[in-house]
């Protein structure tokens, strides 16, 4: 504690001997006189992290995180090389290549409120130490899995692993400064894009030689790396704030501030001033009044973008495979060829433009308005799709809506943490991605089955859920942009 002008000159005055010191007050006056000269300073989690500012701590947070986005990137883009090379393999036919889809979002669905649970409970921190020795070892063993049924259980259980990655987000929006945040979330999605890149480069080189297997136990690698430093991870000051555990967010205060080569803040470490939600971590507080129009909207959201990212994966390859010219029934087996793997690199690529556009207009325009106009460019995209043109048209309009989708999805991810106090932060992310996971469940039987029976059709669909979530986008009651983050929720009624 700071001690105040009051004390230093009471101080100095009786020291040096120049003037003699006042008459004592009474008892009383002197604890009057405390209580009115020494200030409470205190201070929040957010004014410190804002104080701190952005630095190496940040830096090396970003790389951690973004580890883990490259991990979930590559596991997520496998799934469409995987189906076409088991329909050549075990000759599975069309809706089980969809349902290979299907079962890891199924796992990420029944998941996602059970990590958020987890992260609200015990800690960031847990959850993803958890989540990374899980997904690892449920990833190495489907390259060895001996059969269909083998396959399908165990990717389902990849799907349940993968469900607690958007935590990480939570864990890093939480050490971002309110100027950074925005920007920084958004560019994690570079991690994504190189993830998904990285595996489609190695499934160039090692589909035509080692097969599916090999590439499946080889995408664990990411894994691995992530799940021997989570020990390195720290754990939000937030979450220790808000756990009566104030010592040891002070403690990661102090890190921060010493990574940063900034001075601590001085006073006492408090909470944000407004009445808490009493208990952590219950699905229910999201549906409280100050907050159900809120949850509800960004739930059809999130389930939209899922549904359209993801069918827009599945679609390019189905959609390369048809431009091909051949129109293969259940028994044939057409591989990706070496120009398929490179207008998928190239699709993928279209990510880091996505990014960059985003998040000069997310600043500029705000969370809603960007977020809207992105699910009505990405609409008429699909539209254009229902045109018989040539490849290369294909490819280009392909790589426009991709970049438009990614950048999407990752502003719904600067959204989500900020709206929600951070009591309810991990369980409303959780909850918000379990809801995703409904669309992406869908999407690989309009994707991969309804697009071989009608494209018009197909494409019909995606651009009428983009329309309605660019409605719901607009519906938001709150624009978050330049808005810090808050600790507690206050509960009326």
């Amino acid at each position: 504690m700071r001690r105040s002008k009051g004390y230093q000159d009471l101080d100095e005055n009786v020291g040096d001997g120049r003037q003699p010191a006042p008459p004592m007050p009474p008892p009383q006056e002197i604890e009057m006189a405390s209580v009115s000269v020494v200030p409470d300073d205190t201070f929040t989690v957010t004014q410190a992290v804002n104080a701190l500012g952005f630095g190496w701590f940040q830096v090396k947070l970003s790389l951690y995180t973004g580890l883990c986005w490259m991990a979930d990137s590559m596991e997520m883009t496998i799934l469409s090389i995987l189906s076409p090379a088991l329909h050549c393999e075990w000759n599975i036919s069309k809706y089980q290549q969809a349902l290979t889809t299907t079962v890891v979002f199924m796992g990420m669905m029944l998941s996602s409120t059970f990590w958020g649970n987890i992260s609200d409970r015990y800690g960031r921190k847990t959850a993803l130490s958890m989540c990374g020795v899980l997904l690892f070892y449920y990833g190495l063993l489907s390259a060895i899995a001996p059969n269909f049924l083998w396959l399908l259980f165990l990717r389902g259980l990849v799907g349940f692993a993968i469900g607690c990655v958007p935590q990480s987000v939570t864990l890093y929006a939480e050490f971002l400064p309110t100027k950074q945040r925005a920007k920084c979330v958004v560019l994690l999605d570079c991690f994504w894009a190189l993830g998904a890149c990285l595996e489609v480069a190695l499934a160039l080189v090692v589909m035509p030689t080692l097969g599916v297997h090999w590439l499946l136990a080889l995408s664990t690698v990411p894994l691995l790396i992530f799940a021997l430093i989570c020990p390195w991870l720290p754990e939000s000051a937030r979450f220790h704030v808000a756990s009566g555990q104030p010592d040891k967010a002070l403690a990661t205060l102090d890190q921060i501030a010493r990574d940063n080569g900034r001075p601590m803040l001085l006073g006492r470490l408090v909470c944000d001033d407004s009445v808490g939600i009493g208990q952590r971590g219950r699905l229910k507080h999201l549906l409280i009044p100050q907050l159900r129009n809120t949850s509800l909207l960004l739930w059809v959201i999130w389930m939209s973008c899922a549904f359209c990212y993801y069918g827009l994966v599945l679609m390019t390859t189905e959609l390369f495979e048809t431009d091909a010219g051949e129109e293969p029934c259940a028994a044939d087996c057409r591989p990706l060829q070496t120009t398929d793997y490179m207008d998928l690199l190239w699709t993928t690529l279209a990510e880091f433009p996505g990014i960059f556009a985003t998040i000069f207009i997310i600043e500029k325009f705000g969370r809603k308005k960007t977020m809207a106009s992105q699910f009505v460019i990405f609409a008429m995209c699909v539209c254009v799709l229902t045109y018989n043109a040539n490849r290369t048209f294909l490819t280009c309009t392909l790589f426009l809506a991709r970049g438009i989708i990614a950048g999407l999805f990752q502003a719904a991810y600067v959204y989500t943490p900020e709206v929600y106090p951070t009591a309810l932060r991990s369980t409303a992310v959780g909850a918000c991605s379990g809801v995703a996971r409904l669309g992406a469940m869908v999407t690989p039987y309009v994707a991969q089955v309804l697009l071989r029976n009608s494209v018009l059709i197909a494409t019909a669909v995606y651009s009428v859920a983009a329309l309605l979530a660019a409605a719901a986008c607009l519906a938001l009651p709150i624009e978050t942009k330049g808005r810090e983050m808050k600790d507690t929720v206050t509960v009326t009624g």
